[in-house]
């Protein structure tokens, strides 16, 4: 038995259904405003990063372009992104946030923070640190395996 792997596999545990019930809290709130998790996974992207390819929110998001493209399409349905120029690159645009699509996704992060804020409250600004750095590390060598 390994102790170490057993632990983080626990914390793999914990994590399936706190991803698979974030994501169904988070559609529910953003149901209003027309958007899925998805879009606003990428708008979250370009109001942190600035205008992205497709292919480079894809890669960033580690998800396949061809959804990202989808919810490219719909954010601009809605207004929330546009296409730019892209000076690197003639055949390929560059997707960025419209005045609009920034202060929606200002408003939600807003509120995400505000529900955040409120739960775990038993645990410490430590406890909290520490699990955020556990879970990087976890993230990051996972993802390295998942890529080989």
């Amino acid at each position: 038995m390994n102790p170490r792997g057993t632990m983080l596999y626990d914390v793999l545990r914990h994590v399936r259904p706190l991803v698979l019930n974030s994501a169904r809290v988070v559609e529910a709130a953003l149901h209003g405003d027309g958007l899925t998790v998805g879009m606003r996974a990428v708008l979250e992207m370009l109001a942190e990063q600035g205008p992205l390819t497709v292919p480079d929110i894809a890669d960033r998001l580690d998800l396949a372009r061809q959804g990202i493209q989808r919810h490219v399409n719909d954010l601009m349905a809605l207004g929330c992104v546009e296409s730019r120029p892209n000076p690197a690159h003639r055949r390929s645009v560059l997707i960025g946030t419209t005045t609009a699509g920034a202060a929606l996704f200002a408003r939600i992060r807003a509120d995400e923070l505000g529900r955040l804020g409120r739960m775990a409250a038993d645990c410490t600004d430590e406890e909290i640190t520490t699990a955020l750095r556990v879970l990087a590390a976890l993230n990051r060598d996972v993802r390295a395996e998942a890529r080989q």
